[in-house]
Formats: C-alpha cells, structure tokens, sequence
C-alpha cells in the first residue's frame, strides 16, 4: 500500500507520467485489496480505460459482487459502451444490496437510448423496491419532464420536497415550477419560484416569464432587471426585457436595455430588429434602420426584418433601394413571394413597368389566394391596358371579397370595354 501512496503523492505532485508508471510496475503483484485501490485512483484521475481493465479482472474473480459490477458499468457508460453495461447490469440479482442502484443506471441508459418506456417500468420497479428513496422520485420526475407528462411529473418532485430542497444540486422547487408552467398552471407555477427567493440568475429568469405568462408583469420585470443586476452577460433576458418595456409604452427604457443587451451580444439578430423598431417609434430614422440592416446581414433570411427594412424605404421614397435590397437577398438564395410583391411595386414607383410586370406575374402564382394583392394586381393590369388579364384577375378577386361593390362596378365596367374592342 506504501507504493500506492507513493503514485498519489506524486501524481498531487503533478508528476502524472511517474505515478502511473509506479502503479503500472506495481500492479503484477498487488493483492485484490490493492488492485482495487488502484483502480478506483485510475477512475478517479480520468484513466479509464486502465480501470477498466481492473475491474473486469476483479469480477472475474469475484463474479457475485454487484458493486464491482456497478462501477465497471458506470465506466462503459463513459465509454460510450452503452450496450455492455446495460448487458452487466442485468446480471445483477434482486437480492444484491447493489440492485436499487442498478434498476437506477439501467433506466437512464434505457432514457438515453430513447426507450422510455422500459426506462419507466425500471423506475417503478425501483419504487417499489424502496418507496421513500428520493432519489427514485426525482429520477421518474426527470423521466417524465423528457417525455412531456408535466403534471404526472410534479407528483414525483412533490414527494421530495418535503425531505429535501435540492437533489444532484437541482432545485426542487424550480422544476415543480417549470412542470407547472409547461401545463399551463402558471399561477401554481409562480407559488414556487416564489417561495425560492433565488439569486441565481435562471431561476430568476424562468421565474420571470413564468409571470408573464401568469399575467404578472410587475413581477417579470423586476424578476429580469435583477438578472440584468446579476448577470450582464445573460443574454436571453434582454429580449424579453425590452418586450416586456415596449409594451408597457416605456420606448426609451426598451430602446436603453437593446443597446445594453446588444453591447453583451452583439450577434443577436431578434434583438438588432427589436431595437430596429423601437428607433423608428423614438424617431430614430437612421438608427432605426441601421439596426435592421443587421439584422438582415445576419441572417437574410430573416423575412420580418427584410419587410420592416421594406417598410423603411418606403418611408423616405428610397425604392430603388428597395430593389438593390431585394436583389442582394434573393442572390443569396432567400426567396419569399412578399419578396416578389414587393419588387414589383418598387418597379411600378420607379416607372419601370416592364419589370414591375414580370415580378407581380412571378408573385402571382404564390398570392392568388390572396385578395390585397389580386386588387392591386388588377389595378395595376388595367393602368397597363392589359384589360384582358386584369378581368380573370378581379374575378378571382371577388370570389374572395363579394361585397366590394366597388370592384363589382369596376370589373362591370371594364368587361363592357373588353366587349366594345
């Protein structure tokens, strides 16, 4: 035991290629005592594989002993061998005093390879086996929380609770919270978060939009201005935050936290557009719009931002930057038909009617369903004498909208031309 002592004062002495060396050398003649010493230090300093190696020569030699079979089957767990362990731990009989803990490592095998349902009954059987293990509750808690039975999951939280507050450094008293929540009981929800008091800046933010949701806005915002407090890098809240401002009317606190959140993330394409629309409402003209061109250089794709940019051109008259704008996107492959609808209009202001044609012919196919476009559609067919496609047009038109007695009037009026001609 003297050279094992030897190996761990070394390796303390950061010496790690000696100390292993020493365990190497020693371990041919080490007694089963000490071999297993060795490879719990092995485990524990991150060789795993050399632990291995141990502990299948121990079960060899003591094939009843479910503890040994236990460890090994955690260490095929890291390894990724997850068939072999579960294949150990299902030689472990019922009467072995390791048994509770393998039902336990068998089911979260079976959840991680997606059988929940036999991880299920492992879980049960576990409960059976000892009813007031709280560990048990709050493994079939987890297990059901993955699958979506919230409620049928706070019942088991709820058991624990009462023995103790944290479990594998896990608030209780948060996942009964979010359990509650995902089932849409808001206001039981909030029950426990409020009866946390957590500093720790998720708590507190899942605490937050738990009271949004409960329609508790007081209590969200200052649940998310102490995250803000907490953490400046908290990236999430600042979103939420600036929302949640924006719709109490408070524009300048809302357009504040953005650029806050913006100075801690700047790649965050929601928060760019957000801000976006808070500069316009501000007055912000040319904030506003340099706020959404990053939104859209980041991702232009991003259709809203793309339409609210559209919006902003169109504001001060700038339509051919709205093509130049429009071309650029669809050059990198995003494609929408409002993008089509929109290009054909710019065309139209710009007097380009050839090109406005072909683009509300493209957008056609897609927005046939819908009645805004195929009135002006139909408009713009007929401003270009083209009398007979604008007819089928506001046809289809008032097959949606039968009451617009204007356009009833119109297409009255323009199929007597057509006829006249």
């Amino acid at each position: 035991m003297e050279t094992i002592m030897e190996a761990v004062r070394l390796m303390e002495a950061q010496k790690t290629e000696e100390a292993i060396a020493l365990l190497e050398s020693y371990l041919p003649t080490a007694n089963e005592e000490e071999r297993y010493t060795i490879a719990e230090l092995y485990l524990q300093w991150g060789y795993l594989h050399e632990a291995k190696a141990i502990f299948e020569e121990l079960i060899q030699q003591f094939p009843a002993e479910g503890e040994l079979k236990v460890t090994l089957a955690d260490i095929y767990t890291e390894l990724e061998d997850d068939e072999a362990a579960i294949e150990l731990l299902n030689d472990i009989d019922e009467e072995d005093p390791a048994y509770l803990q393998t039902l336990i490592q068998l089911a979260d095998l079976y959840q991680a390879q997606g059988l929940f349902e036999v991880a299920e009954q492992k879980l049960l059987m576990a409960k059976r086996y000892d009813p007031n293990e709280a560990i048990i509750d709050f493994a079939l808690g987890e297990l059901y929380f993955s699958t979506g039975d919230y409620l049928k999951a706070a019942t088991y939280y709820e058991n624990i609770l009462p023995k103790m507050k944290e479990v594998a450094n896990v608030s209780i008293n948060d996942r009964l919270a979010e359990a509650y929540a995902e089932a849409g009981e808001f206001e039981l929800a909030l029950t426990y978060y409020q009866d946390e008091n957590s500093e720790n800046p998720d708590s507190l933010f899942k605490y937050g939009f738990t009271a949004y949701q409960a329609g508790r806005s007081d209590i969200a915002r200052k649940a998310w201005e102490r995250v803000v407090e907490l953490d400046t890098y908290y990236h999430t809240v600042y979103y939420q935050l600036a929302s949640l401002y924006e719709e109490e009317g408070l524009y300048e606190k809302a357009y504040d936290i953005c650029q806050k959140g913006l100075q801690t993330d700047a790649f965050n394409k929601d928060l760019y557009l957000l801000a976006g629309k808070l500069a316009h409402q501000l007055g912000k003209v040319e904030a506003s719009e340099t706020h959404v061109r990053e939104a859209v250089a980041m991702d232009p794709d991003y259709k809203e931002a793309v339409l609210f940019l559209i919006e902003l051109l169109k504001n001060k008259d700038d339509f051919k930057g709205i093509v130049d704008l429009l071309i650029e996107i669809r050059n990198t492959g995003a494609e929408d038909p409002l993008y089509e609808w929109e290009l054909a209009r710019a065309y139209n202001e710009l007097e380009a009617y050839n090109n406005a044609l072909n683009h509300y012919n493209a957008a056609y196919n897609n927005l046939k369903d819908d009645s805004d476009f195929l009135k002006e559609y139909g408009y713009f067919l007929t401003e270009e004498g083209r009398i007979k496609e604008a007819i089928p047009v506001f046809t289809a038109y008032l097959e949606q909208q039968p009451t617009d007695d204007e356009i009833n009037e119109f297409l009255f009026r323009l199929k007597q031309s057509d006829l006249e001609e």
